[in-house]
């Protein structure tokens, strides 16, 4: 059998821990190998536990989630860091997403949609509840998004933007094209600037809109 998948819990509410907790550890899949009731707590343990899945809360006292977020990034952590939440205010999502979050989770979900979306996010897919992508449609829809006609990507950042629209991760796009994880970045970080967009979530929900309108 693979290895375990790792996950750090990171909520300033005990109880609550203790059922995501519970939850997770039911499918075998996955190992809870930490805690931490605050964001500073989380940062202090992650180098030790290299988890492979943070799951974050966004409101707690002291450090919020978002610059827990923003500080496991400028650390480098290597692992997916899911948002799990109450909110779903579109600042909140848009704010997560452009700090480098793989997925935003609300905590009314069921138990089984929660570890599918955790196996996805362990994937490279990043992962956004349901409910939510309208929130993300009408934000990406704003005046400011561009359109398919006045927008000049080159026909790499085209293929590479159907790519991202399957929800592919940068490995599987690099297979699929026959170019390397780093020319990857590099043109998703063209497109995004050309389409300007933060995020390859928005990017994916920006084609299928395109889509449906022809």
């Amino acid at each position: 059998m693979s290895e375990t998948i790792k996950v750090m819990l990171i909520d300033d509410h005990p109880l609550f821990r203790k059922g995501v907790r519970q939850i997770i550890s039911d499918d075998p899949a996955f190992e809870v190998v930490g805690e931490a009731a605050s964001g500073l707590e989380g940062l202090e343990l992650e180098p030790a536990l290299s988890p492979d899945i943070i799951l974050l809360d966004l409101n707690m006292k002291g450090m919020d989630g978002l610059e827990t977020l923003r500080r496991f990034k400028q650390a480098g952590s290597q692992a997916h860091i899911v948002v799990l939440t109450v909110s779903d205010a579109e600042d909140d999502l848009l704010e997560a997403l452009r700090s480098g979050a793989n997925g935003y989770l609300l905590k009314d979900m069921e138990p089984e949609e929660l570890r599918a979306n955790l196996l996805k996010a362990f994937g490279g897919v990043t992962v956004l509840q349901e409910c939510l992508n309208d929130v993300l449609k009408r934000a990406v829809l704003e005046p400011e998004s561009k359109t398919a006609e006045n927008v000049n990507l080159t026909e790499r950042e085209t293929e590479i933007l159907e790519c991202l629209a399957e929800g592919m991760n940068n490995k599987n796009i690099a297979r699929r094209l026959g170019i390397s994880d780093t020319t990857v970045k590099v043109h998703i970080k063209n497109l995004l600037r050309k389409l300007n967009l933060t995020s390859r979530l928005e990017a994916a929900v920006w084609r299928h809109q395109q889509k449906s309108r022809h």
